[in-house]
């Protein structure tokens, strides 16, 4: 995986907000649900989903370009209720053709800018693993909600 990191700043996410939970970060809150979907096959299938919400509320992980095509493939995927197999076919070949999506600086070296979000990895970690589903289907509506405003 890319050099992903967040910085907390007083307790809160510098991008999406997330609050310092149970001693963790909002990387570290990220960390919770990807253990949770090796458990439950029915959340794994939410994987994109849940890695999407989590990233595009923390574009300093993404060049300009590889933010633009991911934002526009989660809108695409959402808007037109795109099967798992076609939002991954359609990754592969938005990737083939674009440069660098990864930010090539170093974490500590990144441009961060806060944004409010409805909703953020705080809300799906606070409503643990037996929730996880439901909030990850939340999340994405809210994530959509929010990308139009």
């Amino acid at each position: 995986m890319a050099d992903i990191d967040t910085i907390m700043e007083n307790g809160k996410c510098m991008e999406c907000g997330a609050a310092e939970t149970d001693g963790h970060s909002c990387l570290e809150m990220f960390h919770y649900p990807l253990a949770w979907e090796h458990n439950d096959p029915e959340l794994y299938a939410l994987h994109f989903w849940l890695v999407s919400c989590y990233m595009i509320q923390h574009p300093s992980n993404y060049t300009e370009e590889g933010y633009k095509l991911l934002t526009e493939l989660f809108t695409d995927a959402y808007d037109h209720h795109w099967s798992t197999e076609r939002i991954l076919e359609k990754n592969r070949e938005l990737v083939s053709k674009a440069g660098k999506i990864t930010n090539p600086l170093p974490s500590r070296q990144r441009k961060r800018s806060f944004r409010s979000w409805s909703m953020t990895i705080e809300d799906l970690y606070r409503g643990g693993e037996e929730n996880a589903i439901r909030g990850i289907q939340t999340w994405r509506n809210a994530v959509r909600e929010d990308l139009q405003n």
